[in-house]
């Protein structure tokens, strides 16, 4: 008991769930994340490949295991019929409804891409994209309904 004295104890508890905002939060900036690395690897002429991790059961013993697989992702920018770039921001399939009526980013040339990344980030961070987000996930909801 008296190694126990020498550390600060506190009756602080870890909280249930975290809300549904902030998952969906969590949610997108992974997928950041990844763009993010993807527009890196792009710069910098290398290839970007993307992993997850998947359980699989061995066929001869029946155990489960979890194996490094790559996983497919899709860059979120595009080049225009004016020949610019431009990005919009996904959440699972759907766009994001930047603005009113507007679906996506135009920039410049690629070197804007991850600069544009790093303050959709921010925004993601400070809940500039809560209602997009939630009017997306609003209408996956809907087509499971009956």
């Amino acid at each position: 008991m008296a190694t126990l004295t020498t550390l600060k104890l506190t009756s602080a508890q870890k909280g249930a769930n975290l809300p549904a905002v902030q998952l969906r939060r969590n949610k997108l900036l992974l997928r950041l994340a990844e763009q993010h690395q993807m527009a890196r690897a792009q710069q910098a002429g290398e290839v970007f490949s993307a992993t997850k991790l998947r359980t699989a059961t061995d066929v001869e013993t029946g155990a489960k295991k979890q194996i490094l697989t790559s996983k497919r992702v899709k860059p979120w920018w595009f080049t225009c019929e004016n020949g610019k770039l431009a990005l919009g921001v996904r959440y699972g399939a759907r766009l994001l409804e930047l603005g009113k009526g507007k679906f996506a980013i135009e920039l410049a040339s690629r070197k804007e891409l991850l600069p544009t990344l790093d303050l959709i980030k921010t925004a993601v961070q400070d809940g500039e994209l809560d209602a997009a987000m939630e009017t997306a996930s609003g209408r996956v909801r809907a087509g499971f309904a009956k």
